[in-house]
């Protein structure tokens, strides 16, 4: 074996490690199988089931070469069959050497007969090698067509090719392996990270697409950067962590309770308690008025306080705000007290129930938002736990990150612009915009887009938001686009 043979595997070896496109790399070990063999032309077929896709083809008299940027090529795939050549090299695992194919009365040639006969070529002698990894699995087929002399006749193939082809279609065949095994590998996690996300928005009908929506608002948004070509771009392995990170950044909510996660009033299930309480203290007024303890007037000014009451406790709980005014009135019924039956005095409401119609905004309490939001702390410790490549690293820094604001009042960890990536400072962006708009939040009614936008503008105002990454977020207008794509 000459010198320059040895050097071109020596390159071909150093590029299976270094070339990161698939494709390119298949057709450079193409275009050297052709050079090291002195032929004219070659296709690399991949082994897909049954059947062996056109991956590469390469005929150098016609300067022809197609497949090596990942197109497809427009020839149907070739069923496994004996009596074609190349399925036989992978049904048999073996090598065959053809001096003159067309001669070759084993082999069915009249499918490369009619496409010679399209392009106006002639193809004549064929070495042919199955792709045998170490497992002795045939991944693909490597055909070489007409080797030729120095004065460019063309000749058999020299046995002495048959060995170096052969180790050449062993390294191939290991790489693919190793390509399939990464994908798969990707799917599996990728399947498994959508799964628990699946699981977080499942939990709550009132949480059911917010990871979804915010997934969709990143990749619309990454588009449009990468349409715009102005400073900020994602490559597609930065695409892929930061879309990795949206997935992810709610986990923790997997481990919060549910009667915190779906309170959509402020008593949530303090409620039916309260109601119950109320008509146990009608019937009790009853009683009394039955008994003679009551006159009628004043049974029925007890019956009109107690449902002046309840409604004026039922308007607290639904309403958005609470303002002073209401809080005391709330106070005064606290303090309000009924015998019961047994001779025992209790509340109209109990001191919790009193502390959450108290609540000037939202549904939770002081200790149940701090529960709450014990779930960007949770994301984080279950993230450390997973094994990030390092394509995404930045997962586990990111996906907990996304309630920090950059004048430090956010939570968990109170950082400071600082500390936060414009990666992070977009999610901030998304997720409240997400929760503005949304319509299956009990809490609250769905905001208009204008309103959202007001909201957030504020927020920067405040300190709280960049400005700039806002600006490109409402320029991409992202939130219009409504194509689902892929899962990352």
């Amino acid at each position: 074996m000459s010198r320059i043979n040895v050097d071109r595997i020596l390159e071909i070896s150093i590029a299976l490690s270094k070339e990161k496109d698939p494709d390119r790399l298949l057709e450079l070990i193409l275009n050297e199988a052709l050079s090291i063999t002195n032929c004219d032309a070659g296709t690399l077929y991949i082994k897909y089931g049954d059947k062996l896709k056109f991956q590469i083809m390469v005929t150098r008299s016609m300067n022809y070469s197609k497949g090596g940027n990942g197109e497809e090529i427009p020839l149907p795939p070739v069923q496994m069959n004996p009596k074609n050549v190349c399925s036989c090299a992978v049904i048999e695992h073996r090598l065959i050497n053809l001096p003159d194919a067309y001669h070759a009365e084993e082999y069915d040639f009249s499918g490369p007969r009619e496409y010679d006969a399209l392009i106006g070529y002639k193809t004549k002698s064929m070495l042919v090698l199955p792709m045998e990894d170490d497992f002795g699995d045939v991944l693909g087929v490597l055909q070489l067509i007409n080797a030729m002399d120095d004065e460019g006749n063309v000749i058999p193939f020299s046995k002495e090719y048959e060995k170096i082809m052969m180790a050449l279609s062993s390294q191939v065949a290991i790489y693919i392996r190793k390509q399939k095994y990464e994908i798969e590998i990707t799917k599996l996690f990728d399947s498994f990270v959508y799964v628990m996300s699946a699981a977080v928005d499942a939990r709550s009908p009132y949480n059911a697409n917010h990871t979804k929506n915010m997934v969709r608002l990143g990749k619309n948004f990454v588009n449009y950067l990468n349409e715009k070509q102005g400073d900020w771009t994602f490559s597609a392995l930065e695409e892929r962590q930061f879309l990795m990170s949206i997935w992810l950044h709610d986990i923790g909510k997997l481990v919060i309770p549910l009667e915190i996660m779906d309170k959509s009033t402020r008593l949530g299930s303090y409620l039916r308690c309260v109601k119950h309480r109320f008509e146990k203290m009608e019937l009790l007024a009853e009683l009394d008025f039955v008994k003679g303890k009551l006159t009628k007037e004043e049974y029925e000014q007890k019956l009109e306080e107690l449902h002046n009451d309840l409604e004026f406790i039922l308007h607290t709980d639904a309403i958005p705000f609470v303002d002073s005014k209401r809080a005391f009135h709330i106070q005064n019924i606290h303090k309000k007290r009924y015998l019961d039956k047994d001779g025992n005095w209790y509340p109209y409401l109990t001191f919790e129930e009193t502390k959450c119609l108290m609540i000037p905004k939202g549904t939770l309490t002081a200790e149940e938002r701090a529960l709450m939001e014990q779930h960007v702390d949770i994301t984080e410790h279950l993230l450390k736990r997973i094994h990030f490549t390092k394509q995404l690293e930045k997962v586990p820094v990111w996906a907990p990150a996304h309630h920090e604001f950059l004048d430090g009042s956010g939570y968990p960890k109170k950082k400071t612009a600082e500390e936060i990536d414009r990666e992070v400072r977009i999610m901030t962006i998304f997720d409240i915009f997400e929760a503005l708009i949304a319509t299956d939040r009990p809490y609250k009614k769905p905001m208009s887009i204008e309103k959202a936008f007001c909201v957030l503008n504020e927020m920067v105002e405040e300190g709280k938001l960049d400005g700039d990454i806002l600006r490109l977020f409402i320029e991409s207008r992202a939130w219009e686009k409504n194509e689902e794509g892929d899962f990352i």
